[in-house]
């Protein structure tokens, strides 16, 4: 198997060459640092693109870690698997082709760790559908949620990204006003929304 460095900067390079959507690099250190301080065993990705985040969340989680990672674009499944198999994870990470909305209800496990990296006007309704599948201690981190400052940056949304930024305001609510979980918005990068799963005598 290939060293995971090595690969990894293979695939910034792909990223950057043929405008894929990876997770942003002021982003990546926030992500890193919660998977490991998590250490999830069961993860669940919506939003696969090329694979890079699911290595990362792979390489800082539990050694026995399995990942089930959602990914609509059969071309972006196709090289993210491509890259899988290249990597010491190849047992570890299953990627799901399709629609994510979909595919969320047929899965049955239950996850300890959940990121949100996909279309950002459907988080409401990947969050609805995912919470019967989260673990009791379960982490939930959505990327890109302050979606360039339009959300909470008071910079003006242009038209065709009004409903996106409403829906990610949705989104924001529906975990921060959740009883269940302590959210918090970092805003590194385009800002993620970490949100812990709080023990049920600890719920506010």
């Amino acid at each position: 198997m290939e060293d995971l460095r090595a690969l990894i900067c293979e695939m910034e390079e792909y990223g950057r060459a043929n405008h894929v959507p990876i997770i942003n690099e002021k982003g990546l250190p926030v992500l890193l640092e919660v998977v490991r301080e998590k250490r999830p065993h069961r993860v669940l990705e919506i939003g696969t693109a090329i694979g890079y985040s699911a290595l990362l969340i792979a390489a800082n989680s539990a050694e026995d870690v399995r990942i089930d990672t959602l990914e609509l674009s059969e071309e972006r499944a196709k090289v993210a698997q491509g890259y899988i198999e290249r990597s010491i994870y190849s047992n570890r990470i299953k990627i799901h082709r399709g629609d994510a909305g979909e595919n969320i209800l047929k899965l049955t496990d239950k996850y300890d760790f959940v990121f949100i990296d996909a279309a950002k006007g459907q988080y409401p309704d990947y969050f609805r559908k995912l919470y019967p599948l989260l673990a009791e201690d379960a982490m939930v981190v959505a990327d890109n949620v302050l979606f360039r400052g339009y959300v909470r940056g008071g910079v003006e949304c242009p038209r065709r990204f009004r409903t996106i930024a409403k829906r990610l305001r949705e989104y924001i609510s529906l975990v921060s006003d959740n009883d269940e979980f302590a959210t918090v918005i970092r805003e590194d990068g385009d800002g993620l929304a970490v949100s812990r799963r709080l023990p049920r005598e600890n719920a506010r």
